[in-house]
Order: C-alpha cells, then sequence, then structure tokens
C-alpha cells in the first residue's frame, strides 16, 4: 500500500510557519489580536453582517443583530464610525463584537480575561459593598465603585440593567469572578477624549446629550464616555433656579465650547454653553418692543426693589415698586405679586445699551387722578373712608387710589366739629372738595359747614378767607362810633387810630 501520508520534507519548520503568519499579517498592513479594540467606519451592511474597516487589509464582521434597537430598526448607517473588539481571528476572517454574549462557560470567561475582551452581563442584586452579575450564566461580583464613572448613591437603578463588563478576576475555575464596568467607561473616555481634542476647539458648536443634573449645572455627553459641563447660568437666556428647569435628561441640545482643561487629577473639564449656542435674544430686543407696548410676562423673581419680569425667552424687565399701583402705598413687591405669576405690563423704557427694560403695572390699571377734576368739583360735598388720623388732620379715601387730606387747622375752626372728633380708621364721613392738584396728585378737603376763617362763596365757585383781625377790628370800630357819639366827639380813639395808619403808610 502506497504511503499516502503527506510529504512534510518541504513544509516549513513550526517557527518558520509563525514568520510567515507574521509577514502575511504585515502585507495586509498590521497584526491583529483577540482582545483588541477597533475604531472604524461601516463599509457594508448585509442581511446578517457589518462589515468594518479596522484600518488594516484585513475587514472586520459583526453579527447584525448587535446594532439592532427594541424595535427591530437598524442603529448604525454606512459611513458611520463603530468601535468593537475583536473576539476571534482564523485566518483571514476578523469577528468582531461589542462584547462577549451568549453560551459560553468557564473556558469561554477565561479567554476574555486574558483577551482583554469585554462580556455583557446583567445586574441581578445589589449587596453590600456591589453587586450580583450575571455573565455567560455564571455569577460575577462588581464593587460599587466599579459599576459607574460617577458616585453611585442610589443602586438600585442599576438592578435589572445590562452593560458591558470588562473582567478584572477570573479565579478558581471560574467560581470567583469579579467584573469592572468603570474600566471600560474610562478607557472609551479616554479615547474619546483624544478625539474630542483633535476634532475640536473653543468656539465650535456641537451636539451632546443631558446624562445628569448638579446643584450648578447639568452634564451633557459630547462623545462617547465623555463629559461637559453646562452651567447653571449657560443652561438658557431664561433665568432657571434648577438645571431641570431648562432642560430634561436623555434630551438632545446643541452646545457651544467655551473651554477644556484637566483638574488636579489629570481629568478632563469641559466648560460649555447651551445658550451661547443659539442667538442672544437681546440682538432683537429693539424690533420687538417700545414704550408704551403692553405685553403679558411671567414674574421669575423679587428684590426690595420691585420684582423682575420676563416678558420673552431670556428677556427680562423690573417693575419698580413705585410702579406697582396707584392705588395705594406698596411697601413690599411681594404684597403685591409672587413668583410664577403672570402679569400684563406696560413698557415705560428700553435701554438697549443697559439691556434693562423698564415695566410698570399701574400704567395698565389707569391712573385714577387722571379724571379726579371732573369727578369731583371743587365746592361739592363728597363722602369718604377715613384712612387714618395725624396729627396734621384726617386722610379720608374718596376712591380707590384719590385719598384728600383735611387738615387740623380746618379741623380746630369747624363750625360743626361733632362729626368729626371721634371718628376712626374705617368710619364715613362727609366733606367738602376745597382744593385739588392733579400734578402734585393732592386734595384739600374742609369740614361739612365750613371754618370760622373761610367760607365758600357760591357765586364766584371758590373760598374766600375772612380776616378774623379784620372782623374783629370792625367790631371794635362799631364800638369807638358808639363811644364818640355818646361823648359828642368826632371820631375820637378810632379817628386817631386811621389817622396813625395813614401817616405810617405816607412814611
Amino acid at each position: 500500500m502506497a504511503d499516502k501520508s503527506p510529504d512534510t520534507k518541504d513544509m516549513p519548520a513550526e517557527g518558520e510557519f509563525a514568520a510567515l503568519m507574521e509577514a502575511s499579517l504585515a502585507e495586509r498592513g498590521g497584526e491583529i489580536s483577540v482582545g483588541d479594540r477597533i475604531t472604524g467606519p461601516v463599509i457594508a451592511v448585509t442581511d446578517t453582517t457589518v462589515v468594518v474597516d479596522t484600518g488594516t487589509k484585513l475587514d472586520g464582521v459583526a453579527d447584525k443583530s448587535e446594532f439592532l434597537d427594541e424595535n427591530g430598526a437598524l442603529t448604525i448607517s454606512e459611513g458611520e464610525a463603530v468601535t468593537l473588539y475583536v473576539v476571534s481571528v482564523r485566518g483571514d476572517e476578523v469577528a468582531l463584537s461589542k462584547a462577549l454574549t451568549g453560551q459560553g462557560g468557564a473556558e469561554a470567561l477565561l479567554a476574555a480575561f486574558e483577551a482583554g475582551v469585554p462580556v455583557e452581563g446583567k445586574v441581578t442584586a445589589s449587596r453590600k459593598g456591589g453587586f450580583d452579575v450575571e455573565i455567560l450564566h455564571r455569577r460575577a461580583f462588581c464593587p460599587v465603585s466599579q459599576i459607574d464613572l460617577a458616585f453611585t448613591d442610589n443602586p438600585e437603578v442599576h438592578v435589572g440593567q445590562t452593560y458591558t463588563f470588562l473582567i478584572t478576576t477570573f479565579e478558581r475555575d471560574g467560581k470567583n469572578i469579579v467584573v469592572s464596568r468603570r474600566k471600560l467607561q474610562e478607557q472609551e473616555r479616554a479615547e474619546s477624549e483624544l478625539r474630542f481634542l483633535e476634532s475640536v476647539n473653543p468656539g465650535d458648536v456641537i451636539p451632546a446629550v443631558v446624562t445628569r443634573f448638579a446643584a450648578f449645572g447639568a452634564f451633557v455627553e459630547v462623545a462617547p464616555g465623555l463629559e461637559g459641563l453646562v452651567h447653571l447660568s449657560e443652561l438658557s437666556w431664561s433665568r432657571a433656579e434648577k438645571a431641570e428647569d431648562a432642560v430634561d435628561l436623555g434630551q438632545a441640545v446643541t452646545v457651544k465650547v467655551l473651554s477644556f482643561d484637566r483638574d488636579k487629577k489629570g481629568r478632563p473639564r469641559i466648560s460649555l454653553s447651551i445658550k451661547q449656542a443659539g442667538p442672544d435674544p437681546w440682538d432683537t430686543v429693539g424690533e420687538k418692543f417700545a414704550a408704551g407696548d403692553r405685553v403679558e410676562g411671567k414674574v421669575t423673581r423679587l428684590a426690595d426693589f420691585g420684582a423682575f419680569v420676563e416678558i420673552a425667552p431670556g428677556i427680562e424687565g423690573l417693575i419698580h415698586v413705585s410702579e406697582m399701583s396707584h392705588v395705594r402705598r406698596i411697601a413690599k413687591p411681594s404684597d403685591v405679586v409672587s413668583p410664577g405669576e403672570t402679569v400684563t405690563v406696560a413698557v415705560k423704557d428700553v435701554d438697549l445699551s443697559k439691556r434693562r427694560i423698564s415695566l410698570s403695572l399701574k400704567e395698565v390699571a389707569g391712573d385714577p387722578w387722571a379724571a379726579v377734576s371732573d369727578t369731583f368739583a371743587i365746592g361739592s360735598t363728597v363722602e369718604g373712608t377715613v384712612e387714618n388720623r395725624q396729627q396734621y388732620g384726617l386722610f379720608i379715601n374718596l376712591a380707590p387710589g384719590v385719598t384728600g387730606l383735611l387738615p387740623a387747622s380746618k379741623l380746630r375752626d369747624a363750625l360743626e366739629p361733632a362729626p368729626y372728633e371721634k371718628v376712626s380708621s374705617g368710619d364715613t364721613v362727609s366733606v367738602v372738595v376745597s382744593e385739588i392738584d392733579t400734578e402734585k396728585r393732592k386734595m384739600t378737603l374742609a369740614p361739612v359747614g365750613g371754618t370760622k376763617e373761610r367760607e365758600f362763596t357760591r357765586d364766584r365757585g371758590e373760598y374766600r378767607d375772612r380776616d378774623r383781625d379784620n372782623n374783629d377790628w370792625k367790631q371794635y370800630a362799631k364800638k369807638e362810633k358808639q363811644t364818640a357819639q355818646a361823648s359828642g366827639g368826632g371820631l375820637g380813639l378810632l379817628g386817631e387810630k386811621l389817622q396813625e395808619a395813614l401817616s405810617r403808610k405816607k412814611g
């Protein structure tokens, strides 16, 4: 029988074979090993596979099912860059995957551990110090510090989630397996950071996704595993007390890169702005608002001197406390408005250079003094409510926003003082309109029945003083005339006094 065994005399030795393989790989563009992390563009999508350019002369092939969402829709497209791991190399075939999944066992896990290939695992429970994770139907442990880049203050949020892990410890034939998700995140972030710094500069506007909130702003993902901070003041042109007021978790946003550097631990710090990625609303304020306009807005905050009102996104104006009411004196803005309240205001002034808008509430309500002269005629008797009693008189409210003063001097000389002697705040009294100064918003009142010093001359429509001294003089002159007649004399003392007065006037 002929010897059918292969002729090995011309076959290369084992060392020569390895050298030939290395040469072959070199010819194909470089060496690829199991566990390598490959980032490259998708060059083709077939019915069952996704073909990826590995950067060598060997293309990688991944299962298409890894790129389908829960509805079965493809999540990638040709030309898009993806990051995968080399799970096997057989001849000219390079198998890629997001992670090691499916059936396996201890041997598969050991191979993944030695090659640094990620594995897919489901967090099944939280326990002291970490989490139980099921990988390839075996239980592993993930320390709490290794479940995420960020500090985990609520472990239960991870339970039930499926993540990709790196096996960091494999002992006793798979009876002691420790995994880390954070190591993969750090690796991914380092690669993302490198690509980010190479391709992005301060001033660039890029897409991002809101990932988490902090007291001072919101963190957004600008590249896989790489976050930047949008400070609270940069979230929106509108004022936001909390990040949640401006954006939502998972929201896609556009951000402007302000700066990037590193913290004391060497970690990247990227400062971003959402509001600066769009137009400044103040650029068009002059086209939208002018003095005299009436607009609706929302009260955003209160200060001792007034209330701020947002009349358009990012545009706030101030209602000074003096512009809050014609009707009453306002001590605190909170007596009239509250944060979150919607109000209608009048625009008093727009100062574009100082980015200030002055607003008024009382102008919208109308000035009650505008028609006071028509409503309250001089000399008319009206009813009012006593607001308070001061040493210089009674303040009496005649209509909303219209208060007059009945001076103390008139009360002392009232011909009929009884109605005013014991009145107090809230009592109703009748008064006579004496004087009106609409410019100074003052009204002087008089008691009904008049006073000893003043009487109303109805035919002339005005008050005329009756000179008390002159009246006394007349009484005195009358008495002197009677005395002179009785003595047969002339003018007597009255004549002498009149003569003295004339002499002083001439002198």
